[in-house]
């Protein structure tokens, strides 16, 4: 027991420490599993290894490496094996970089297998990645691990591809994924806006956090095309209370369904917040708030920015490749930033951030009604004001 709290202290100080010490950290490590036998410190070692350098594309193999992974790679255990493979990857191994584009283009083998190289390869940013997945956009059941995983590269063929299987796809997640993807970088968002303006996609299919996202890039062109399409955002208190009222009146003037509300859910909402076990982690669980009131429910949605928890105030981290991400810190390191987005939750090397900016802004962006006719709104309210879930 003492000897393995050893290892994991060796482990946290890995994560914590400066590069130099870093190595240093990598190399005691890999020496324990050189002499270990303990198949569970195995496991655990590695198992901390690959948390502690989530952020690193790549690194110097540490001391011993070669032979460990030797070792590691003939267990019996398969986690272990699959995480040596993993770790050889990020020390610059070519025999493991091969054996992961071998298997992600295998169509025989095992869809966790080919899903398990293409998170491999995308972490390690893998140059050949862009023209390995293109093609695997037709596959339907590894699509939306490749639409994600193409998100780190700024390559210029991914928009028009993704564009091209926009129409067959489902609202969420398929869909959504896109637009995730699109509304990421400057060069996708003009991609984004042609075809928003060619009614390729249709303008309502951009949520309020997607628009909020293109405002952020701050280019004044690509401002003037989002103004033209989705109008003014509304900031003033008072403009904030006449908005309130217009709601309030349109909600009690006729009843919502709220069966028809809960994939209205699903799209506007649930992408953050989680309601009857169900959605996403980025914003507070609703399941328990006051959602049977109406001004509280409409307060909430229309000035999401009067009163914002410092917990879900909003970061936007621009990346030296110009990938642009806004969502909510949830922790930092000497080495790295990890941050929860609308989509994902992403760890980030700190020397890949170009700037990094804290906001005054809610993660809950403005205007969620906005792309919503009057009744959609009904629905969508009578939908989050039920006291429990649809059977």
């Amino acid at each position: 027991m003492i000897a393995r709290l050893r290892q994991l202290v060796l482990v946290f100080l890995l994560a914590a420490c400066p590069l130099a010490t870093a190595d240093e950290a990598l190399d005691a490590l890999v020496g324990v599993l050189k002499d270990n036998t303990d198949p569970q410190l195995d496991l655990d070692i590695l198992r901390g290894l690959r948390d502690s350098l989530t952020a690193v594309r790549s690194t110097k193999a540490p001391k011993d490496w070669n032979a460990v992974e030797k070792r590691l790679r003939k267990s019996p255990n398969a986690e272990v094996r699959e995480l040596a493979k993993q770790l050889a990857l990020k020390f610059g191994s070519q025999s493991s970089l091969g054996e992961y584009r071998r298997t992600l283009t295998n169509s025989q083998a095992k869809l966790d297998a080919r899903r398990s190289a293409l998170k491999a390869l995308a972490a390690a940013k893998d140059q050949q990645l862009v023209d390995l997945t293109l093609p695997l956009l037709k596959q339907p059941k590894l699509r939306i691990d490749v639409i994600n995983a193409l998100a780190q590269y700024g390559d210029a063929r991914i928009p028009g591809a993704l564009l091209n299987i926009y129409p067959k796809l489902k609202p969420i997640p398929g869909r959504r994924a896109v637009l995730n993807v699109l509304v990421s970088r400057p060069s996708f968002a003009r991609s984004l806006l042609d075809a928003v303006e060619n009614k390729k996609v249709e303008r309502t299919e951009l949520t309020a956090d997607l628009v909020r996202q293109l405002r952020a890039f701050k280019q004044e062109a690509l401002n003037a095309r989002v103004l033209k399409l989705w109008g003014v955002v509304r900031e003033s208190p008072e403009e904030k209370k006449r908005e309130i009222a217009r709601y309030k009146k349109l909600i009690l003037a006729r009843k919502g369904d709220a069966k028809n509300g809960k994939p209205l859910y699903g799209l506007i909402c649930g992408q953050c917040h989680t309601l009857f076990g169900e959605g996403g982690k980025v914003g507070p669980d609703i399941t328990g708030a006051n959602r049977s009131e109406l001004d509280y429910l409409l307060h909430n949605i229309i000035d999401p920015n009067a009163e914002i928890p410092n917990d879900y105030r909003t970061t936007n981290i621009d990346t030296k490749d110009e990938r642009s991400l806004t969502g909510v810190v949830v922790r930092q390191d000497s080495r790295s930033v990890t941050i929860v987005t609308a989509a994902e939750t992403l760890t980030i090397a700190k020397n890949e951030i170009e700037s990094m900016r804290e906001s005054e802004l809610s993660m809950m962006p403005d205007a969620l009604l906005q792309p919503l006719d009057e009744q959609q709104v009904r629905d969508l309210i009578a939908y989050l004001q039920l006291a429990r879930p649809l059977k």
